[in-house]
């Protein structure tokens, strides 16, 4: 899996890099009060691109977080519900004198 997510990031850097020496060209971006921006086409494009991912990235984080949490408190109850399967001993249940004790009983001579 990590060899895959090594290529994908490989390949997008490439295509990147190609996109960028395609469309080195100067733009003009008009701002407010009549200020103006000069820069390059692909760093425009690069920075919008990131700035548009970052609210699903932030969004995406989030959900993470907040499954994490969920499946972290599900353990926790499901520990404190089944002491032995987390290889602890299971607490003593105290025998009363009314029920009748089971399973084999020892053989008197």
């Amino acid at each position: 899996m990590q060899f895959l997510r090594t290529a994908f990031w490989v390949v997008l850097a490439i295509i990147i890099v190609a996109f960028s020496f395609a469309n080195w060209t100067a733009v003009t971006i008009n701002l407010w009060g009549g200020l103006q921006l000069e820069t390059k086409l692909p760093v425009l494009v690069i920075v919008a691109f990131l700035a548009g991912s970052l609210p699903f990235w932030a969004l995406h984080k989030a959900t993470r977080w907040r499954l994490r949490r969920r499946l972290d408190h599900a353990e926790r109850a499901l520990a404190a519900a089944l002491p032995t399967a987390y290889g602890q001993p299971a607490p003593p249940v105290p025998a009363s004198a009314n029920e009748p004790t089971t399973g084999p009983q020892p053989a008197e001579p």
